[in-house]
């Protein structure tokens, strides 16, 4: 039997039609990369019924929520919260 693995970090990010078309599906994709080798898993949620923000996206446990993100956005919290746990 393995071991449960619990990580330090969740990404959610919604990948629901509307938060797909909008950039959801394709931050999905660039997020699994990025946390390769991290104790981060990244799992993709079908909709948090918040579609007039789409796309959407939470961090936990800080418990950070983004809407109508760009990557860019997205990466430049992520790092910020490296430098705070520093």
């Amino acid at each position: 039997m393995s071991k449960f693995y619990e990580p330090e970090n969740i990404i959610y990010v919604c990948t629901g039609s509307k938060c797909a078309k909008k950039g959801g599906k394709d931050c999905y994709k660039s997020l699994k990369s990025y946390v390769k080798h991290t104790d981060t898993e990244v799992i993709r949620i079908e909709c948090t019924d918040r579609c007039k923000f789409a796309p959407v996206l939470n961090l936990q446990p800080q418990n950070i929520w983004l809407k109508e993100y760009t990557e860019k956005q997205v990466f430049k919290t992520l790092e910020e919260l490296k430098l705070k746990k520093r």
